[in-house]
């Protein structure tokens, strides 16, 4: 099981940001990277989410600042980066750093004006780290770590577990689905859940196979 992440271990690019007006009212704190600045792979969520602030630790990063330290998609996604053999070799973070609030308080899709604005950070974090993969986990992360390769994502379930070149960033993106919705939609894709998570281990184990080769 993946353990709580290292606080220190925040990678805080600015101070403060205010280029999204809606997400600086809605934030109880920006959701900054963390992990290993060397790690092989950078794992990229969409957003954080409204979080629990009376959990006990895993409050999710609107409210401990560190990305994916949710109860539910934070765990779940570090549990399956540890199965899968880099449970201390990963980066996490979001392609928005800021919880976008709907009317209720509850998530809503980051608009793309607010992943565009945001995007000068992963792109920061991605150069820092050099990473030999990056995992993007549903169809917004996706989104957002093509864009920075100027790459147009069709279909989303098609494009999940299948490596993607990406020149520009010197790295592959390896999509996966969004922890969220995986038990929905691992069925669709023509895997169990244990097959699913085997397959993610030997994806990444043949990507970092060929980047230590270059």
């Amino acid at each position: 099981m993946a353990s709580y992440p290292d606080p220190e271990d925040r990678n805080e690019l600015a101070a403060d940001c205010r280029r999204c007006p809606d997400l600086v009212e809605s934030r109880e704190c920006i959701s900054w990277g963390n992990g290993p600045l060397d790690a092989t792979v950078v794992v990229v969520g969409e957003a954080p989410g409204a979080g629990a602030p009376d959990a006990d630790q895993w409050r999710g990063g609107n409210w401990t600042g560190l990305a994916y330290t949710s109860r539910h998609s934070g765990r779940r996604v570090r549990d399956l980066l540890a199965e899968a053999g880099y449970g201390g070799d990963c980066y996490f973070t979001n392609a928005v750093k800021c919880f976008p609030a709907d009317s209720e308080d509850s998530n809503r899709e980051p608009t793309a004006d607010e992943r565009a604005n945001c995007r000068p950070y992963l792109r920061a974090e991605i150069e820092e780290v050099e990473p030999a993969v990056v995992v993007p986990t549903g169809k917004h992360a996706t989104r957002s770590v093509f864009a920075l390769d100027g790459i147009e994502l069709d279909s989303f379930l098609d494009a999940v577990l299948e490596p993607v070149s990406c020149p520009t960033l010197g790295t592959t993106a390896l999509p996966l689905l969004h922890p969220s919705y995986q038990d929905v939609w691992i069925p669709q894709i023509g895997h169990t859940e244990q097959s699913y998570r085997e397959a993610i281990g030997e994806q990444i184990d043949g990507l970092v196979g060929g980047h230590r080769q270059s």
